[in-house]
C-alpha cells in the first residue's frame, strides 16, 4: 500500500517524513515507516523518533508560515469576522498545537487556522515539536518492544489499496472544505455567546 521499507534508512525516513507532512490534508502515514523501522534492533529508536519529530515539525512550520502569509489575501470583511477567533487562538493556540501534534488527527485542521490567526511562530514551533516528540516516541517504543503486532491487524487484510487512496483524497477534500467554512463563519456571533471576552477590543494585545 505504501512502498516504503526499512531499507530506506535514516535518509529515506527524513525525506518521507518531511514530504509526507508537507502536503496539507493528505496523510502519508510516515508513522507506519517509523514503526516498521523501530521493530527490532537495526535502527536506534531515539534517532528514529527525533528524525520523524523534527522533519515533520519543520514541514508543519512551513504550512503554518504559508497560512500566516495567506492572511494578506483575505478580504477585510473576513478579517473582521475572524477577529474574535484570532483572540481565542492566541490564548489557547499552544495547547491546541501540542494536542494536534501529539495525536494522529488531521493536524493541519488546527495549524492552518493558527497561521491565519497570526499565532506566535516560536510558540507554535515549540508546541508542535514537543507534541511530535510525544507521538513518535510512543510509536517507536510500542513498536520496538511489542513488534508490529499492533499494525499487522490493520495492514494484513488490505488486498486492494484503491479504497485507501480514495479515502485519503476524500479526507483532503473534506478538511479543505472545513477550513473554508472556518473563514466564512460569523465568529462574533458564535464566540460572543461562549467567550464574550473575544469581542473586547481592549484585549487585542493580550496573549501574544
Amino acid at each position: 500500500m505504501f512502498p516504503f521499507t526499512p531499507e530506506v534508512g535514516y535518509l529515506g525516513l527524513t525525506i518521507v517524513s518531511f514530504l509526507g507532512s508537507l502536503v496539507p490534508f493528505v496523510p502519508i502515514p510516515s508513522f507506519i515507516l517509523v514503526a516498521t523501522m523501530a521493530a527490532g534492533d537495526q535502527f536506534d529508536i531515539h534517532v528514529l523518533a527525533l528524525i520523524a519529530a523534527i522533519t515533520s515539525t519543520v514541514a508543519k512550520q512551513i504550512i503554518f508560515y504559508v497560512s500566516y502569509g495567506g492572511r494578506k489575501i483575505i478580504s477585510e470583511k473576513t478579517k473582521k469576522r475572524m477577529k474574535p477567533f484570532q483572540k481565542l487562538v492566541k490564548r489557547y493556540g499552544g495547547s491546541a498545537a501540542f494536542v494536534a501534534a501529539a495525536t494522529p488527527i488531521p493536524d493541519d485542521l488546527v495549524y492552518i487556522p493558527l497561521g491565519l490567526a497570526k499565532y506566535n511562530p516560536k510558540r507554535f514551533f515549540i508546541a508542535t515539536l514537543l507534541g511530535k516528540l510525544v507521538l513518535f516516541y510512543v510509536i517507536v517504543l510500542i513498536s520496538h518492544y511489542m513488534g508490529l503486532s499492533l499494525l499487522e491487524p490493520i495492514l494484513q487484510d488490505i488486498d486492494d489499496p484503491m479504497p485507501v487512496y480514495v479515502g485519503i483524497v476524500a479526507l483532503a477534500i473534506a478538511m479543505s472544505i472545513i477550513v473554508i467554512l472556518l473563514l466564512r463563519l460569523n465568529w462574533e456571533k458564535i464566540l460572543g455567546r461562549v467567550a464574550p471576552w473575544t469581542l473586547d477590543d481592549d484585549n487585542d494585545e493580550n496573549h501574544k
